[in-house]
């Protein structure tokens, strides 16, 4: 399996070390390699090298995105030096939701000749990471080491410690992305058609939250198809596939849903 996979967790001094074990644990209960470096010095020099160039410090208060994506953008070399080092195809991790709505740093964990899971969305592999933990396939059994990563909250890390950075704070509950995806994109909805199928679906919340992130997704889905268009190769595993070379198209440019969302909005003033 060392020859098979390799893993490599390229940290900055903003992971944390509940991260670095879930990684390092996982890689070992499957017979993975796992290699480790720190990246801040490559993030540090990005850094004071535009700052230097535009004439003033970047911070955290200006630059929050291109901040976080500095850091993602800054593993991509590594990664793909030790993929070229080993004569090995490079995975990219990114999911079917992320997809969706361009949570993804282009250059950075997009980086891969094949996406493995871009055609499935994160709220069913969150159920299947548990599942996998417990239970597993037969003859195979259960991965208990996976108990690191389901016991934390999906983060990307890229922000200080101290804003406990999480992607669904940063989106919205997945369960909810995801279903408006279902509707919106395989199902073909309207922004209020959307919203009146999630009104019922997800009684728990708010319906003027739910036009909130309804509002959110067009908008995320609208401006990030150039990103789809440049996702390694995924698999079409179902008729919710959001590869533009292999499913699903949608212009790079468009009008963004700007008069259904006004009607959404006017909906729910």
């Amino acid at each position: 399996m060392k020859k098979l996979l390799s893993c490599v967790y390229q940290a900055t001094r903003n992971s944390g070390e509940v991260t670095r074990f879930a990684a390092s644990s996982v890689a070992s209960a499957v017979g993975a390699e796992f290699l480790e470096w720190n990246v801040d010095a490559l993030v540090d020099g990005y850094i004071d090298i535009v700052s230097q160039a535009v004439g003033r410090e970047l911070n955290w208060e200006q630059d929050d995105v291109a901040m976080q994506n500095i850091q993602a953008r800054a593993r991509g070399p590594g990664a793909w030096l030790l993929a070229n080092l080993r004569g090995s195809l490079l995975l990219a991790t990114s999911n079917r939701s992320e997809a969706a709505v361009g949570y993804a740093t282009m250059d950075g964990d997009t980086c891969g000749g094949l996406a493995p899971i871009t055609g499935i969305d994160k709220a069913y592999l969150l159920e299947w990471l548990r599942w996998m933990e417990q239970t597993g396939p037969l003859d195979v059994g259960p991965l208990a080491a996976l108990s690191a990563v389901n016991a934390q909250q999906p983060t990307a890390e890229l922000r200080p410690p101290a804003e406990n950075q999480t992607d669904e704070d940063d989106l919205m509950p997945y369960a909810v992305l995801d279903a408006i995806e279902r509707a919106a994109i395989r199902d073909k909805q309207m922004p209020v058609e959307v919203w009146q199928t999630l009104e019922e679906q997800f009684s728990e919340y708010d319906p003027k939250q739910l036009g909130v992130w309804i509002e959110r997704f067009f908008q995320l889905w609208c401006r990030n198809q150039w990103k789809r268009e440049r996702y390694a190769p995924s698999f079409h595993l179902d008729d919710e596939n959001l590869d533009p070379k292999t499913w699903c198209r949608f212009p790079i440019l468009s009008g963004g849903f700007q008069r259904e969302l006004a009607e959404l909005r006017k909906m729910l003033q």
